[in-house]
């Protein structure tokens, strides 16, 4: 079946799922396929269940196929491809957001602001990757006046392979640091994806948000139409100042000669970045001065991302979705300057750092050693045969029965760490 004709039976039944155990009224089943499952096996039940079609790429030849069961050479790319035609049809402005460390934020940042004005459809979760990313183009309708694309990359090419399935008319890259190596090989190869973001908007005469620092760092030789951000240089689009990092960022930013306060619920000077991405683009879009301010003050993160939390025996800032080793490095060094004693670290293991991951882990024990931190726990096997006098923990569950029989009262606590280490378990125990 060919794109525009199964576009036709998509604008009928405008609801898509991946999930057989999930099936709306009427949707359209897309049976994935991955090491673990095969989602053709669940066609049939997912139209049981409530689907009016099914499509799938795998059929028994000697068994009738009902006309709900569509056949196609290869499910996921026809699901790519039906969202490149949808987001075409549309034309709804897009903003892709990529980078190692805050694009999340950053996307839920830049959409609080811009749903001040507009109706925006945004990333939801971590559906950011070569079958997230499709799946919210889908849930686009023609009531979105704007859309923002969180893209993750792990291998070389992702970015470029998100960017020809989105079409974005506008992008920023957060920052570029060391993170997924097992799948990319390098940090050049890193900074090749990421930039690829860039090379489709200089392609397709697009326009990018850039921070200086960024720019600098890279030297980018784009002739891309850019908005530049930074701190503290009024010649830039827009450019901030901090004020304040306890407990939670405050700081003034500038558009001209205009100059504004916001009191932010984000914890840690790193996050100025993300914040003057969201406000470089609320200006670019018109939002109002104090209508920005007013969606960045009332923004609160969930889900282990920066949050200060007090409860009744400790002070914790918790940043346990994910770690790489520049958002470790990061997190630590703010939290050395963090005004609370006494202090303790909850660090977890980095994920997915291949041929790199003792060196990396190493340089974190490094960095931590050279402060004075009255405790320091390490979840993870990772720092295992490594130079420190720590106590290691090989996982969680382990440092959640160190802290049951010996409590910690009155500390300030940086947990941080990957998701999969799961350290978010350890704060009903603090």
């Amino acid at each position: 079946m060919l794109i525009p004709e199964l576009y036709t039976i998509y604008k009928q039944h405008p609801v898509i799922t991946t999930d057989s155990r999930v099936c709306p009224d009427g949707a359209i089943f897309f049976a994935l396929k991955g090491p673990t499952f095969n989602g053709n096996n669940f066609a049939e039940e997912a139209v049981k269940k409530g689907c009016s079609y099914a499509v799938v790429d795998e059929w028994n030849e000697h068994k009738a196929r009902p006309e709900y069961i569509i056949l196609v050479d290869d499910v996921l790319t026809v699901l790519q491809k039906l969202a490149n035609h949808h987001r075409k049809q549309l034309k709804t402005p897009l903003i892709a957001i990529t980078g190692t460390n805050g694009k999340t934020t950053t996307k839920e940042l830049v959409a609080a602001v811009l749903s001040k004005e507009f109706k925006v459809l945004y990333t939801q979760g971590n559906f950011n990757n070569h079958i997230g990313v499709p799946l919210t183009l889908l849930s686009m309708t023609k009531e979105h006046e704007i859309a923002v694309i969180e893209m993750g990359a792990s291998h070389r090419g992702d970015i470029k392979e998100l960017c020809e399935i989105a079409a974005p008319n506008f992008g920023l890259i957060t920052n570029i640091g060391v993170a997924h190596i097992e799948g990319f090989g390098s940090v050049e190869n890193i900074v090749k994806t990421k930039t690829e973001l860039f090379d489709y908007l200089e392609q397709n005469n697009g326009k990018a948000f850039v921070n200086r620092s960024l720019k600098d760092a890279l030297s980018l030789p784009h002739k891309m139409d850019m908005n530049e951000y930074g701190v503290d240089n009024p010649s830039l689009f827009v450019s901030g100042s901090i004020v304040s990092n306890y407990p939670y960022l405050e700081f003034d930013w500038q558009f001209f000669e205009h100059r504004h306060h916001v009191k932010t619920h984000l914890v840690g000077d790193y996050n100025m970045d993300n914040a003057l991405a969201a406000i470089t683009i609320g200006v670019f879009f018109g939002i109002n001065a104090e209508f920005i301010n007013d969606a960045l003050e009332a923004y609160t993160p969930k889900n282990s991302r920066s949050q200060f939390e007090k409860t009744e025996k400790n002070t914790l800032i918790i940043d346990a979705y994910n770690a790489n080793p520049t958002s470790m490095k990061a997190a630590v060094n703010n939290f050395v300057e963090y005004p609370l004693s006494p202090k303790a670290l909850i660090i977890g293991e980095m994920k997915e750092l291949g041929g790199v991951t003792e060196t990396e882990h190493q340089q974190l024990l490094d960095l931590i050693k050279a402060h004075s931190f009255n405790h320091v726990f390490l979840v993870g096997k990772s720092f295992e045969n490594l130079d420190t006098d720590f106590p290691i923990y090989e996982n969680v569950g382990d440092l959640i029965q160190k802290l049951i029989s010996d409590p910690l009262s009155d500390f300030c606590i940086l947990i941080k760490g990957s998701n999969g280490v799961q350290l978010d378990k350890v704060v009903t125990y603090l």
